[in-house]
């Protein structure tokens, strides 16, 4: 175990109430490709920036164009966990974590086995009838065909969180109540420059901050321990 990791052992075993924060990066170990790396999301080309796809207006505009992109580019259903869900899984199991804060939609906190997770930008796993608000899975809008229909003929719609939407309010203050109870907050695998989930860092007043992401943040300075490695590789050598 070398200093950096020994550092976060002893900030984990001398903590009571944990709460991780995490973004991209957290997933990148299971297959699925960030946003903002160089080659990210963002640095591909399609006839419109992904930013425009992923907005609400362009979903209500043109919505088979959505479905087209989010099929190909947003839907990682056969990913799985990675050893930095699983750690958090275990360290929620034996009581030291509190809960999980998430950017990402892959549902892959909850497919590790954590419990309490706050999923910021929604879930591709949720999808309803914007009719009568029926259930589809995720795998029935990966099997469908151009714009996904409800048996009552409304349009599907994936509860993600699209560019111009708002976060959810009760999910927004689930997590800001967390991070503003916790005594160590564990910042992973986000550049913390995307609002307004970055600024939920400001709620934290506890003794730990704990920062694990390839690039240097602009939170670095303000934090106990800042880490540029993997998260998984960090994360799986924590012992419970």
């Amino acid at each position: 175990m070398n200093g950096s990791i020994a550092a976060l052992q002893a900030v984990i075993d001398g903590a009571d109430n944990i709460v991780f924060f995490g973004g991209a990066g957290v997933s990148t170990e299971s297959g699925i490709p960030d946003f903002r790396s160089v080659d990210g999301l963002y640095h591909q080309k399609y006839d419109y920036p992904p930013e425009t796809i992923l907005s609400h207006s362009f979903f209500e505009s043109h919505t088979k164009e959505f479905f087209d992109f989010y099929r190909e580019k947003m839907l990682f259903l056969d990913a799985k966990p990675n050893a930095a869900h699983r750690k958090l899984a275990e360290l929620e199991r034996a009581g030291r974590l509190k809960a999980v804060v998430t950017q990402n939609i892959d549902g892959l906190h909850t497919l590790a086995g954590s419990k309490n997770v706050f999923e910021l930008h929604g879930s591709v796993h949720r999808n309803y009838c914007r009719n009568c608000r029926k259930f589809y899975t995720a795998e029935q809008i990966r099997k469908s065909k151009g714009v996904p229909t409800c048996d009552c003929g409304g349009v599907i719609k994936p509860d993600v969180v699209l560019y111009e939407e708002p976060l959810d309010e009760a999910c927004t203050r689930g997590a800001v109540k967390a991070i503003a109870a916790a005594d160590a907050l564990i910042v992973a695998g986000t550049s913390l420059t995307v609002y307004p989930a970055a600024s939920f860092l400001n709620y934290f007043r506890g003794k730990h901050l704990v920062l694990i992401n390839r690039d240097a943040t602009p939170y670095d300075d303000m934090a106990t321990l800042a880490l540029h490695e993997k998260v998984g590789e960090v994360l799986g050598q924590i012992v419970v």
